[in-house]
């Protein structure tokens, strides 16, 4: 019995040496491959050797939730951190230290829920936010925020921006309730959900939840929005959306990224982990060799290297694949407390 006794606790020591904290976001440097950022439910963590040792950098931060990161694509030492709960945090040495940059958007907890940033590519002053209450910008690197809501009326949540690469005036934002385009930098906004939401169900417990909104960088009237009900395309700049996707088992859409370097390729994640598509969402291969889980939280393709993908899962940890996603391999454990 006392053997049996110690090959489980040992067998459990072994079980929890392989388990990590959920990754629920990865922020790669734009030059430096060997540098990433990801965050747990819990903490942010930062590698410099490529994944081999990882750093805490969570002091000097509240402990709520980080949800959203971004690096200053010019000062890469640069780095903001949005909470769930706490608002925007701004790093100038690579996340050592934390201010609160909140000046201007709502006090209330659930108003400071941040969940994306989005650089202006002409100045990286100029930046968007997408949150529970809104669309707000700053043009002086966060020290004040102003919210851009003019013409979105009929939800406040706001999830995800998205940015035409070849114009820049022209902003998608995903929300609650289907999606909404600028043509003015956020200055005024336009329902366009022709396809997407039916008018009497924008603001109903049936409204399609945008998790992702991308603008294809080869031919920039097609726009990619991800929901939690299914996958939607639209190829004139969003006057109308058609649903694609409609083979994946699975339909609730967590991440989505446009391959940068090839026209047409699309990867998604979910709870049935990595799907890509190499003609616009026409078609399908599932890219799970290697997971242990397939309930893949994250995506993000290198800066340096458009073959190398990082995936993030929801209780295995960090996986990298060298060759566009065919074969993924665990990077050591990110976890454990300050």
């Amino acid at each position: 019995m006392r053997n049996l006794l110690l090959l489980l606790v040992l067998a459990a020591s072994l079980f929890g040496c392989n388990r990590s904290d959920p990754i629920v976001l990865i922020q790669l440097h734009p030059k430096n491959p060997d540098i990433i950022y990801v965050a747990t439910n819990d903490y942010i963590y930062k590698t410099r050797d490529a994944g081999q040792t990882w750093t805490n950098l969570s002091q000097g931060m509240s402990y709520s939730r980080v949800i959203a990161m971004a690096i200053d694509p010019v000062y890469p030492a640069t780095v903001y951190a949005g909470t769930k709960g706490d608002a925007v945090y701004k790093s100038h040495d690579g996340g050592q230290r934390w201010i609160s940059m909140r000046s201007g958007l709502d006090d209330a907890t659930i108003t400071s829920v941040v969940n994306q940033f989005l650089f202006d590519p002409a100045d990286a002053q100029h930046i968007f936010l997408a949150t529970t209450m809104g669309v707000f910008e700053t043009k002086n690197g966060g020290e004040q925020w102003t919210k851009k809501m003019e013409g979105m009326k009929e939800v406040l949540m706001v999830v995800t921006l998205g940015m035409d690469p070849t114009r820049p005036s022209i902003l998608y934002a995903g929300t609650s309730g289907g999606v909404y385009k600028s043509m003015d930098q956020a200055a005024h906004w336009v329902k366009v959900n022709n396809g997407l939401v039916p008018p009497d169900m924008v603001k109903t417990s049936r409204a399609l939840n945008v998790t992702s909104i991308l603008v294809d960088p080869y031919e920039p009237d097609t726009v990619y929005a991800a929901t939690l009900a299914g996958l939607y395309k639209t190829t004139d700049a969003a006057k109308g959306w058609k649903r694609i996707g409609e083979s994946l088992a699975d339909q609730m859409i967590i991440a989505m990224v446009l391959d940068r370097t090839r026209r047409g390729v699309i990867y998604i994640t979910g709870r049935d982990g990595v799907h890509r598509s190499e003609d616009g969402g026409g078609t399908w291969v599932v890219l799970n060799k290697g997971l242990a889980t397939t309930n893949i939280r994250t995506i993000a393709q290198s800066e340096a290297d458009p073959g190398v993908f990082y995936a993030g899962t929801n209780g295995s940890g960090l996986y990298r694949s060298k060759d566009a996603g065919e074969n993924w391999e665990p990077m050591p454990v990110v976890g454990g407390k300050p």
